[in-house]
């Protein structure tokens, strides 16, 4: 382990209303006491696709490389990380059954920003009072509320 890089937790989730259907995805970041939040979201996408979101703009966001801590409370995430993606790679990004892999433009996106960082990733039930998660879990829901808000007043077609 380097002793010089920063600690640094990001909590992370992924919410859609309706799946697929519109989609948010939170991120809530600490680096000692401080703490960053930031969102966003999509008219047409999952769930899958959302949590998978929220953890690459949360490592986007790093100005460096980092130790860090991802606490999510998707098993399809962490599973495609620890278990899955490897095995994707050296199969040329195809599963066992040689489709290719579903959500290949995300799963691609977080392989990247990944590199040079060291990751340890935690598991958490969601939606079980765990504060962070419940916290990324409402930035989610935020940027799904923000997208209706968008659609609700943009502006019409020719005017």
């Amino acid at each position: 382990m380097d002793s010089d890089l920063s600690n640094v937790e990001i909590f992370t989730d992924g919410a859609c209303r309706g799946n697929p259907g519109r989609g948010g995805w939170g991120v809530l970041m600490r680096y000692k006491s401080e703490e960053k939040t930031f969102y966003g979201g999509l008219l047409d996408t999952t769930n899958n696709r959302m949590e998978l979101t929220a953890v690459i703009e949360g490592l986007k966001a790093l100005k460096r490389n980092c130790r860090v801590t991802i606490v999510s409370d998707s098993n399809y995430v962490l599973q495609g990380v620890q278990q899955w993606l490897p095995n994707w790679k050296r199969c040329d990004w195809r599963r066992n059954s040689k489709k290719p892999v579903k959500n290949i433009d995300l799963w691609k996106k977080l392989d990247i920003v990944m590199q040079g960082h060291e990751i340890t990733w935690k598991w958490v039930k969601g939606h079980s009072g765990h504060v962070e998660n419940e916290r990324a879990d409402y930035l989610a829901n935020l940027g799904i509320d923000n997208l209706a808000d968008e659609i609700r007043f943009s502006p019409k077609e020719g005017q």
